[in-house]
């Protein structure tokens, strides 16, 4: 998922010297920008602090951001990510509600079990990506994107008083927690010496209500956006700097910021709505498919199933596909060619891959174009390099799973 809008540069995020009138300016909207509970907690730990999707974030620490992912993917990392939308469903009418809106099968979760689904619209659009979780306590846990805030819960909101007006028994309310993504191979490790549950016993996708670190009421849930094992934590904003504190004391966890975080979850292949995703792609193009839920698909009863189902069966005018690259870096919008020379799409994401020191992309090529180990060409600086259509994930997920 993780997912908003292309923030200050793509990839990696490159910080250069403002000019006076400039850092001036960039103050000035550091001013308005929303700040999360950990905003102090960042500066004092060097946290180099930028603009992404109205909040302000740390893009890195004092380590380089290619150490910082590296350190994710051996050990384990620290992500603020309490800019995401928190919400709760509840009512006796949520699971339909929510199935209004969304692809996925929500009725078929069991409780404490989530999903990766998508908003969509009535002409097949991705409108966000979210994770839906049916918490055992009675009501639907969902996140989504920060970039996507004011839309999102319009959305809902609206969906609420349509059921209201009907007669349904449902509810929304927004979370006002802070959230920290605990993500790498040693993040289970780490985090299991401040609970008294079983990690153990919760899989990639479920989720709990636990104390964590001397901080009842928190939120688990086994998930990520770094193709790691790891968690999320939903934790009251006043106990924030409590839990993060907690955390980095031991050795194994260092703090990252958003650059890392976008470099990751490229090397694992997901999405990053308004760069890979849009309302302009249907889950079919941006090979999301698995998304939409069996028994969604033979009802075709979510927002724009007349467009979507039928591209299940026939070929997508486009589909987004991974790319290994050669030479220069690519970044987002660089033209991807055919071997003729002929421009047949654009790249969505692009970085040099930290983990395999190879150049690696997401972007759309027509179906015929799709299929891995094609040979193609992308334009970087007016020159051309030669590209290879490569399956995704470029590096193996590991996320935890009972088998």
């Amino acid at each position: 998922m993780q997912r908003t809008v292309s923030v200050v540069a793509p990839l990696c995020f490159r910080l250069q010297a403002q000019p006076l009138v400039q850092s001036r300016q960039l103050s000035c909207v550091q001013d308005v920008l929303r700040r999360t509970p950990l905003y102090d907690f960042h500066l004092a730990h060097g946290g180099k602090m930028v603009a992404f999707a109205g909040w302000s974030l740390p893009v890195q620490y004092r380590d380089s951001h290619v150490d910082s992912h590296l350190h994710t993917r051996r050990h384990c990392s620290l992500f603020d990510v309490s800019h995401m939308l928190q919400t709760k469903i509840f009512g006796h009418d949520r699971v339909k509600l929510m199935e209004s809106i969304v692809v996925g099968d929500i009725a078929e979760l069991k409780p404490n079990q989530g999903i990766l689904s998508l908003f969509t619209n009535e002409a097949g659009g991705i409108l966000d990506d979210l994770i839906v979780t049916n918490t055992s306590e009675g009501h639907l846990y969902v996140v989504s994107n920060a970039g996507c805030w004011d839309k999102d819960l319009a959305l809902m909101q609206d969906k609420v008083k349509e059921f209201q007006n009907k007669g349904s028994d449902v509810g929304l309310e927004v979370v006002d927690n802070a959230l920290l993504a605990l993500q790498g191979p040693t993040a289970a490790q780490v985090l299991q010496a401040g609970v008294t549950d079983d990690l153990r016993k919760m899989p990639f996708m479920t989720s709990a209500v636990m104390e964590v670190f001397g901080v009842s009421g928190c939120r688990v849930t086994r998930c990520g956006y770094t193709g790691e094992d790891g968690v999320e934590i939903s934790v009251p904003a006043i106990a924030a700097v409590h839990l993060a504190t907690a955390l980095l004391k031991n050795p194994e966890v260092k703090l990252a910021g958003l650059a890392a975080r976008d470099s990751l979850r490229l090397e694992a292949g997901l999405c990053l709505y308004g760069n890979d995703i849009d309302e302009h792609t249907t889950p079919v193009e941006g090979s999301l498919s698995w998304t939409l839920g069996k028994r969604r698909r033979t009802a075709m009863d979510f927002p724009g199933a007349k467009i979507i189902v039928p591209q299940l069966k026939g070929e997508v005018q486009k589909r987004r596909v991974g790319l290994v690259c050669e030479g220069a870096p690519v970044r987002a919008h660089s033209p991807i060619l055919s071997t003729e020379g002929t421009v047949i799409g654009a790249v969505t994401s692009g970085c040099p891959s930290p983990s395999l020191k190879k150049n690696v992309a997401m972007g759309y090529v027509p179906f015929k174009y799709s299929r891995p180990g094609t040979q193609l060409l992308v334009e970087v600086r007016r020159k051309q390099q030669m590209t290879v259509v490569s399956k995704m994930p470029f590096v193996p997920t590991n996320y935890y799973t009972l088998k």
